[in-house]
């Protein structure tokens, strides 16, 4: 007797309800999910050093401690760095606020002058406006210390998760290989270390593409004589981290706050220009040589990618979505059924014939 085949317009259905199913458990359930997540991402990370340390006769326990203790340390300087910059920043706020006020008062003439509207009428326009805004933003102080309250629990959770998922690793790789069933085995082994392995490779190089990138930023900033030269250009440097959407945020709020503090105009071009020629450096140079497209995605699938973990959880989605994605490819190529989604995901040059 002839198996018959499931359409696959009956698998794309199925496919789809599945992905509505996880997209709601991510969207109900990410406060806990996206700390699981980035928990996970610094154990990978970190597992290099502890087995370091392991195979210097050091305890579990020990060198998974010194690991977190290193990455803690390492980690709070760059905060510690950024936080000294913002509060440069905001030493001069008085004047970047009389910088607007003039602004404010060019933009005026300009719509009095090409629109025909008074000043009383742009004013009572901007009153309505910013009366709007006043009634439906009662909530703003109690979401406001929500959401300082659920990043207090993120930066505590974050390495309890870590030093969890490094002391339980035996065990977590025990439970997969069990679930499955024993002629598969051959293949999560092959998942889990091809997973490993692109994402250390890709956290990595994210990281010394950023201190690339900020320093390029930085000298070109400093070249062209902008004041906050090394707060942009490492704020840059973080937001270029989100794959395609984070440099064009960059832009924007630099030139934007280039905008504020600086009377000439010439001073935002310059920066764009900066900025865009650091980006074709970016992607012609220092991402193919040191992160080497190591996830493998092709261009398509990761902007849609970002787009879809950006709708879900933000800019946490957005970052994690390009890690997500290469492990799901990795999964899709070695399941028979999945095979045609996995050649979908992958990159055209890298498809094995």
């Amino acid at each position: 007797m002839i198996k018959q085949q499931t359409p696959f317009y009956q698998k794309l259905t199925i496919y789809l309800l599945m992905f509505f199913l996880l997209s709601l458990l991510i969207i109900y359930g990410g406060d806990i999910i996206i700390p699981l997540c980035y928990g996970a991402l610094l154990a990978v990370l970190l597992l290099p050093i502890v087995h370091f340390l392991e195979r210097k006769k050091m305890g579990r326990v020990m060198s998974i401690i010194i690991s977190l203790f290193l990455a803690t340390a390492l980690i709070s300087a760059v905060f510690y760095f950024l936080a000294a910059q913002i509060m440069s920043f905001a030493d001069d706020i008085p004047q970047i606020k009389q910088q607007l006020n003039d602004h404010y008062k060019t933009l005026q003439i300009w719509v009095r002058e090409h629109f025909n509207m008074t000043f009383r009428e742009q004013h009572k326009m901007i009153d309505n406006a910013t009366d709007k805004i006043s009634n439906g933003g009662g909530g703003y102080i109690g979401d406001t210390f929500f959401s300082i309250t659920k990043f207090v629990m993120v930066v505590v959770l974050l390495p309890v998760y870590s030093f969890l998922f490094l002391y339980y690793r035996d065990k977590l790789k025990k439970f997969l290989l069990d679930i499955m069933p024993d002629k598969d085995e051959y293949k999560v082994l092959d998942v889990m270390e091809e997973s490993k392995i692109i994402l250390q490779s890709y956290l990595v190089g994210l990281m010394i593409e950023m201190a690339i990138v900020a320093t390029i930023n930085i000298g070109g900033f400093l070249l062209i004589g902008l004041k906050y030269a090394v707060f942009l250009g490492l704020l840059a440097a973080i937001l270029n981290l989100i794959p395609y959407v984070g440099m064009l945020i960059a832009a924007i709020f630099c030139m934007l706050i280039t905008l504020t503090s600086s009377n000439q105009l010439s001073d935002v071009a310059w920066t764009a220009v900066v900025l865009i020629v650091v980006q074709f450096i970016d992607n012609n140079l220092i991402m193919p040589k040191v992160v080497g497209n190591k996830v493998k995605v092709n261009a398509l699938v990761t902007i849609i990618g970002v787009l879809i973990g950006g709708a879900l959880s933000g800019i946490s989605g957005m970052f994690l979505s390009i890690p997500v994605i290469a492990i799901m490819k990795s999964i899709f190529e070695r399941i028979k059924p999945l095979a045609p989604w996995g050649m979908l995901l992958s990159d055209e040059s890298t498809r094995k014939n």
